[in-house]
């Protein structure tokens, strides 16, 4: 049996209620993970794989009993070359140097500005580099998200197509080779699903409200663990966002309990399967549609959706496009749905030989077209927790419960990870005392 080891909070069958995630993120602050990491272990987990979560440890003390237990070590990522994650990423460097198994890095991507030209570079161009190359000395390429992270990497000196090479997001290629989208039909009380990041613009988020305002069976997606807290306790407020972004209990999606927060990747493809389309600026969130035949609109607004919505010939447009239509229904009849339909086969069968590439065995060796999965059985028969819905829609009695027992587990939380901090803080005064008593 191979065992492999997996960056992911929790798995594909794992379930976990409110009170559980409450008391540890297990979404890595966005429950977009969620879908890559799903996609990922859906199409590795074959009948004689095991496949563990490291429960997004980073700790190269674990490096021993990783390599006593398993067989490779599984990276997917997101936009990781970005300033926030650059802590994290050193960690990883140091542990996947101390590692002797294959660590294969899948969907890694650049965050940057719409427009920036990569190879002017970034403040964390070595971080990057010694990454990048302590992952090149465990694996033969890295899989990146697009166009744009594959200019920067060949500006830092890296080869395409030997040290890495472009295959998209993973979340993509969760259902297999083939996507069919239904028809866009929509009338007033057609399920919509509208979504926006916290770098949504004034105009798209006055658009999006002018969808919710039009049709009157909308619900917002929010993705964040701070949104997660605010549909469920009712409290905290979403900072640094434009004035009209629903960023508190008060705003319109809150007020009319049109919110709706996912605890897990089956229940929201099962919500999307039925929705009649997913718009807005979270790429995830669309991209979830999009596997389940629900059409989806991107709103593009960095480099990061774009390049990735370039490759995958996701339905999308720009800030500056809302201005050249006038509502939703003209944009769906210049948008066309169909080339995610007919570039998906290609990009997928890439995507297969970047796994090749790197001896990584999956479901779809010998027959590409294979609709069904081990972990299919394995999900079938959890009863997972539906959606979080807004704190303002439930009875006094489940309210009760939510600010009482839930409150009392956040702060649990938060005390938890506030000492985890100080014991850091302390570690670090100590090196720095050691240094100074040196220098003497």
């Amino acid at each position: 049996m191979t065992k492999i080891l997996i960056r992911s909070g929790m798995l594909p069958f794992e379930t976990y209620d409110e009170f559980d995630l409450l008391d540890r993120d297990r979404f890595g602050s966005n429950n977009g993970n969620l879908i890559y990491q799903y996609s990922v272990i859906r199409t590795l987990m074959r009948e004689d794989v095991k496949v563990v979560s490291d429960e997004y440890s980073t700790n190269p003390n674990n490096a021993k009993k990783i390599n006593e237990n398993y067989n490779a070590y599984i990276i997917p990522l997101a936009d990781a070359f970005r300033e926030s994650f650059i802590p994290n990423l050193r960690k990883y460097t140091k542990l996947i140097k101390k590692l002797n198994i294959p660590v294969i890095v899948i969907g890694v991507g650049l965050k940057a500005p719409y427009n920036y030209d990569v190879k002017k570079g970034f403040n964390f161009d070595e971080d990057v580099i010694d990454f990048m190359k302590a992952v090149l000395e465990k694996s033969n390429k890295v899989g990146l998200r697009g166009q744009l992270t594959a200019d920067y990497l060949e500006s830092l000196g890296f080869q395409p197509e030997k040290d890495f090479t472009v295959i998209g997001c993973p979340s993509m290629y969760t259902f297999g080779r083939n996507i069919k989208l239904k028809e866009v039909s929509l009338n007033r009380d057609s399920l919509i699903s509208v979504n926006a990041s916290n770098i949504v613009t004034d105009n798209v988020m006055e658009f999006l409200i002018g969808i919710s305002n039009k049709y009157n069976n909308y619900y917002f997606i929010p993705q964040s663990y701070r949104e997660l807290l605010l549909n469920y306790f009712g409290f905290d407020r979403i900072n640094n966002v434009v004035e009209n972004f629903p960023k508190d209990i008060a705003s319109k999606f809150y007020k009319e309990g049109r919110v709706k927060y996912f605890l897990n990747a089956p229940t929201w493809f099962d919500y999307m399967k039925e929705t009649n389309l997913s718009i807005g600026t979270r790429l995830h969130g669309n991209i979830v549609a999009t596997i389940n035949g629900t059409p989806s609109i991107t709103i593009v607004q960095d480099a990061r959706m774009r390049e990735l919505s370039e490759y995958h010939a996701l339905p999308s447009i720009t800030p500056l496009d809302l201005k050249e239509y006038k509502n939703l229904e003209n944009i769906i009849k210049n948008i066309d749905f169909t080339l995610v339909e007919k570039v998906h086969p290609k990009r997928f069968d890439h995507y297969l030989e970047f796994l090749e590439d790197n001896n990584l065995k999956h479901i779809y060796i010998g027959n590409k077209n294979r609709i069904d999965a081990p972990l299919d059985d394995l999900v079938q028969k959890i009863t997972f927790d539906e959606p979080i819905n807004t704190i303002t829609t439930i009875s006094e009695r489940e309210r009760e419960i939510r600010l009482i027992r839930g409150f009392k587990i956040y702060k649990q939380r938060n005390n938890r990870l506030n000492n985890k901090k100080i014991k850091l803080l302390n570690e670090e005064i100590k090196i720095l005392k050691e240094k100074i008593h040196t220098l003497k």
